[in-house]
């Protein structure tokens, strides 16, 4: 069985995570989407809230596993037999750090890491932004899937 992990804070998961995670669960038979868990970081939804929003807008896939981890990603992907991460790259400035962890991953474990360019539709977008957009009023209907939309609604109270 092939398997690949697509890792992330997904505070919420967005259009253009749900992209990568849509194309990598063509090209493998098991897609793990791991949360990570920062507890120095305070997050706009509870892990638990994500992992639930993550597995209704990945559901149509049938091949996507959704859990958190906290700690090395590596040790995330040894204990589950994962041999691949997959990344999107928005832009070069995401190429110089993801290509260090990479390198540090592929060192520590031998895990590859597979890069998969952002379609030029997200190619700005990211849970940060959509966050800061939202909580001022804008619309981002257009950035996150539909529940996504409303829970952030609800939490910034313009539900």
């Amino acid at each position: 069985m092939r398997r690949a992990v697509c890792p992330g804070s997904f505070d919420p998961i967005t259009n253009g995570h749900l992209d990568i995670i849509a194309r990598a669960s063509k090209l493998y038979d098991e897609v793990y989407v791991a949360v990570m868990i920062n507890q120095s970081k305070k997050g706009l939804f509870e892990i638990d809230e994500r992992i639930e929003l993550i597995r209704e807008v990945t559901a149509e896939f049938g091949n996507v596993v959704v859990e958190s981890f906290h700690g090395l990603l590596v040790d995330f992907c040894k204990q589950r037999d994962i041999p691949a991460i997959v990344k999107g790259l928005r832009a070069v400035s995401d190429f110089d750090y993801e290509l260090q962890m990479a390198q540090m991953n592929n060192g520590l474990t031998g895990v590859e890491t597979l890069f998969v360019p952002t379609n030029p539709t997200y190619s700005f977008l990211s849970s940060s932004l959509v966050k800061e957009v939202a909580a001022w009023g804008g619309d981002v209907s257009h950035l996150v899937p539909p529940v996504v939309l409303d829970a952030l609604g609800e939490r910034l109270g313009k539900g």
